[in-house]
């Protein structure tokens, strides 16, 4: 089988047992090992038009990787198809448009943007594939000032279930183009999309750490404050237990800390002005703020860089008050020490995010104004403690917690009924009648397919 394959494709064909087969098929996250049953490297668009074809003949379902970010159960069986190697960028500074392939990964399209002082609206870490994140939705540090990543979108090349290469724009299959921007999964393998950039070199932004005795204070604060924030101001917050480990920040180190991320689309004066608020709210342990060019958007957040284990549980929510507060400080607050979550951070969301681009798109969570996620990073607690504090979190911040729920926010545990709640039931139906015209069979369903015994549709 991987000897018909390998005579089909310029890119490498690894099996079970191969030298290289893990190192192709490892994901981001360290707490899957993934073990399909081939993984093709794709090395261009003709390689997986073959690959798919491959698949369909033989059967197997295909799971597209490309950095490895998307997965958020193991892999144990089909065609996993690396598309990393699909990774040009091209500007045009006259229409503001970058041409991005599927192995792309937004610190590439960051830094082919800048030069003509461009940028385009990405998420929070700039080491996540573009493709994969943009069919999500992708909210990051710019979400109220400019909305969702994929309301940027203006096309898509498309290897559809049957092999074939479509493209979907406004004119050409607007069904497609619709679903794909925010619809995520069984819509035919994205090889290449175009995205809308904005003239932005610069922001007000970055962030500030308030220690143990004054997180309490900074949350509740925050959480009021965002009632009447800026719709050009986007904002977070993340109580984080930092283990004392040589690898981490001395500062930082073995502390238990609030961060408050920032960003304000504008000059330094006015972002200064519209932070002292949150500033004045306690003291300040660490201070990083100040005006940053878009190349550094990343480090606003400051996602880690590198492959590690991890159980995320993300929810979107409705609203955020007192309330909510407290449910988030029992969850990861500075008394919650025997929580399994390392992490926690609250979104603010709304603003732009609620607005939907002409035509309409598939995005999920479009109503929701905030968005939580929890972390754990201790594998021997996956199985046990983190989801039951998962459960826990979902039992007290339920009077706030979205009926609609995001796929790129999604994560653990996977299952059926929370797949299904990543949109809402108009959108869930017309996406499903999408998925049949471009990819009847549900062969790039991918990871989603075995939920709970059975397929995601």
């Amino acid at each position: 089988m991987t000897s018909v394959l390998a005579d089909r494709i310029g890119g490498t064909v690894y099996e079970r047992g191969d030298d290289g087969f893990a190192a192709a098929a490892a994901g981001f996250n360290l707490a899957f090992a993934h073990e399909p049953d081939l993984v093709a490297v794709a090395t261009s668009v003709t390689d997986v038009v073959e690959a798919v074809r491959f698949a369909r003949t033989a059967g197997l379902r295909v799971v597209v990787q490309s950095t490895g970010h998307g997965a958020e159960t193991p892999i144990e069986s089909g065609l996993l198809l690396d598309t990393s190697r699909l990774d040009t960028v091209r500007v045009d500074p006259e229409t503001r448009t970058a041409t991005i392939g599927a192995g792309v990964r937004w610190n590439a399209v960051v830094a082919a943007a800048s030069a003509y002082g461009l940028t385009p609206v990405t998420g929070s870490s700039p080491m996540v594939g573009a493709v994969g994140y943009l069919l999500g939705g992708g909210v990051g540090p710019l979400a109220r000032s400019h909305g969702f990543s994929s309301d940027y979108a203006t096309g898509f090349t498309v290897v559809t279930g049957a092999g074939e290469v479509v493209e979907a724009n406004a004119e050409q299959n607007p069904d497609l183009f619709w679903a794909l921007r925010g619809g995520k999964f069984g819509l035919g393998v994205v090889v290449e999309m175009r995205v809308r950039l904005v003239a932005l070199t610069s922001v007000y932004g970055g962030s500030f750490f308030v220690d143990t005795p004054h997180i309490e204070r900074m949350v509740r604060f925050w959480t009021d404050w965002t009632d009447g924030a800026s719709d050009l101001v986007t904002t977070s917050i993340q109580a984080a237990a930092f283990p004392p480990l040589p690898q981490v920040p001395e500062p930082l180190r073995g502390k238990r800390l609030l961060s408050v991320r920032f960003a304000y689309p504008g000059d330094a004066p006015e972002g200064e002005r519209l932070v002292a608020p949150l500033r004045g709210a306690a003291p300040v342990y660490l201070d990083m703020l100040g005006e940053l060019p878009t190349t550094q958007l990343g480090t606003i957040h400051n996602d880690p860089p590198d492959p590690m284990p991890a159980y995320v549980h993300g929810t979107m929510l409705d609203r955020a008050d007192q309330g909510l507060a407290t449910a988030f400080l029992e969850t990861v607050g500075p008394d919650a020490v025997d929580s399994p979550f390392m992490v926690g951070e609250m979104r603010h969301l709304g603003a732009a995010t609620r607005r939907d681009v002409p035509g309409g798109s598939a995005v999920g969570g479009r109503g929701s104004d905030y968005v939580a996620a929890m972390v754990c990073a201790q594998p021997e607690l996956f199985a046990t403690a983190a989801p039951a504090a998962a459960e826990r979190w979902d039992g007290l911040a339920a009077p706030w917690i979205s009926d609609v729920n995001n796929p790129n926010v999604l994560a653990q545990p996977i299952t059926t009924a929370r797949v299904d709640a990543c949109w809402p039931d108009d959108i869930r139906a017309r996406l499903e009648q999408v998925r049949d015209r471009y990819d009847p069979d549900g062969l790039t369903l991918g990871w989603w397919q075995p939920v709970s015994g059975g397929g995601a549709r």
